[in-house]
């Protein structure tokens, strides 16, 4: 494995990880192109490392804040509500961890779930934002979609704020709710995982620092791209990309 070929595989995931185009199907289709072997998941639980930072980076003052105002019963309830979201993702990775990693290797069934994304993601151009509070219920729903995109090229990004713009709240507060929901996923993700790395030697200290940095920097350029596109309401594009992409993939 080059180190050239992680970097421009960490470009990638820190392009797509954020961007509702589901990170973990790019990737499958970057190694594709790139005759690139690596065992497992352990590079892309790398990549998450990087993006991890990513969003603790933009989102800092936000995480700041929800730590300094812990005992408000506000700030309490987005914790409860984060947590509960979390549940399905935690028990899903781990009951299908190792039948998980065998799509990993497909081509095909990627090219199915980025048109089930692409669709996906067209839906809120129907519905309008009510400016909703979150609850349990719409915790739990968030939390499957989050869950359902363990599945490569499912995007995480894009289950999770489809969802909640669906449930009618406003752009913002669905990218906001979407990454801090991020945090303790992919932190688990990387736990579960770093234990495999040690032992393939694919994986040397440089090429592990190159896939973490690479995936950090253009992951904070994602990610603030996409609150932009957000805003201006450019959210369903991607759904298009999506299903072009999964038609060429199907194709090849």
């Amino acid at each position: 494995m080059h180190i050239l070929d992680v970097i421009i595989l960490g470009v990638i995931q820190g392009l797509t990880e954020f961007l509702p185009v589901s990170s973990s199907g790019h990737l499958v289709l970057g190694q594709y192109f790139l005759n690139v072997k690596s065992p497992g998941n352990t590079l892309e639980i790398l990549f998450h490392i990087g993006t991890l930072c990513s969003v603790i980076f933009v989102f800092f003052p936000d995480i700041i804040k929800i730590l300094t105002t812990i005992k408000e019963k506000s700030t309490q309830k987005i914790l409860m509500y984060i947590f509960v979201a979390t549940i399905p993702a935690v028990i899903t990775g781990i009951m299908l961890r190792n039948k998980i990693e065998v799509l990993f290797e497909s081509v095909n069934s990627v090219g199915v779930a980025l048109i089930f994304t692409g669709l996906f993601l067209l839906l809120p151009t129907i519905f309008k934002n009510k400016n909703s509070k979150y609850s349990l219920f719409s915790s739990i729903v968030i939390g499957l979609g989050q869950a359902l995109a363990i599945i490569p090229g499912i995007s995480r990004s894009g289950m999770t704020i489809t969802l909640s713009l669906l449930l009618g709240f406003s752009p913002k507060e669905s990218a906001k709710f979407s990454f801090l929901l991020s945090i303790p996923v992919i932190t688990g993700a990387g736990v579960l995982g770093i234990q495999d790395i040690p032992s393939s030697e694919m994986f040397s200290a440089d090429i592990i620092i190159a896939a973490i940095l690479s995936s950090f920097f253009v992951g904070i350029i994602a990610l603030k791209m996409l609150l932009k596109l957000l805003e201006i309401g450019k959210f369903h594009t991607f759904g298009i990309y999506c299903i072009c992409l999964g038609i060429i993939s199907i194709i090849i």
